[in-house]
């Protein structure tokens, strides 16, 4: 197991699945075709760009990723998913997050209680040590668990 410790944006104690992405992380593009079917169940990744993920299912697991890319809608899009509740439960930045992929989290934990995690500043070995599949711990004080 490898413990990494990060800045807490929105944290809770919780346990589950990672999904990886090595590259910017593009929200609308990533979940549009998900997001705008009503009878979605989960989010299937559909940004052919990003071959990490294209084609998974991202829905209630820990999101790791250098950072967010795109353009201005990346926060409703973090919400709009969340008040479906198809939204990834944790995003786990190496980097910074940005200010609208916060804003997006922050807003849907204080008007719909989502739930929903988001630590930055975990550093490149993060991503580097972490692979798909790997289970995930993270702790309330910024702390997540590889393993």
């Amino acid at each position: 197991m490898k413990e990494f410790h990060g800045r807490v944006i929105q944290a809770q104690n919780w346990t589950g699945e990672a999904v990886v992405s090595h590259q910017g992380f593009n929200t609308l593009a990533s979940c549009q075709t998900s997001a705008l079917l009503a009878t979605s169940k989960k989010i299937i990744v559909s940004d052919q760009n990003n071959k990490d993920l294209y084609k998974k299912n991202i829905t209630g697991k820990a999101l790791c990723l250098p950072e967010t890319i795109g353009s201005t809608t990346g926060g409703m899009v973090i919400q709009t998913i969340a008040v479906r509740s198809l939204a990834p439960k944790a995003w786990l930045f190496s980097h910074h997050i940005d200010p609208l992929a916060a804003s997006g989290i922050i807003l849907s934990n204080v008007w719909n209680d989502a739930g929903l995690i988001a630590i930055d500043e975990l550093g490149d070995d993060f991503l580097e040590a972490v692979k798909s599949g790997d289970k995930i711990t993270i702790k309330e004080d910024g702390t997540v668990i590889v393993g």
